[in-house]
């Protein structure tokens, strides 16, 4: 049981992050999972990569998801995965905060999938 009592919050100039928890478990490593609001025009970072998969799930708002060189809507109820080293991010577009929830981790036994870039 992960309690939003003990989660950790951060206010940052883009909004709000919540961690749940990072660490380890039983099949993964390098979990992070937690939410994030942000504010009306901002998104935390520009699309970004990593060797870890994640799922975000849009809760509250409306925004720009970005996988690849794809550009699409996001709205409440809508999830993105993003496998190893995928080029994704989201930015808010609407006039209210953009509140989503995400899964990042890399499974226990599996290599960690190299950088294409290189």
């Amino acid at each position: 049981m992960l309690s939003a009592a003990e989660a950790t919050t951060s206010e940052e100039d883009w909004g709000t992050g919540v961690t749940y928890f990072e660490g380890e478990t039983d099949g993964v490593q390098d979990l992070l999972s937690g939410t994030a609001t942000i504010k009306p025009g901002l998104e935390i970072h520009p699309p970004h990569r990593h060797h870890e998969e994640e799922f975000l799930m849009v809760l509250e708002g409306t925004g720009e998801w970005t996988i690849g060189e794809r550009s699409f809507a996001a709205s409440a109820g809508d999830m993105l995965y993003a496998g190893s080293w995928d080029l994704h991010g989201i930015r808010n577009t609407g006039d209210e905060p953009l509140r989503f929830v995400f899964w990042k981790w890399h499974s226990k036994g599996v290599p960690v999938p190299q950088d294409p870039a290189g």
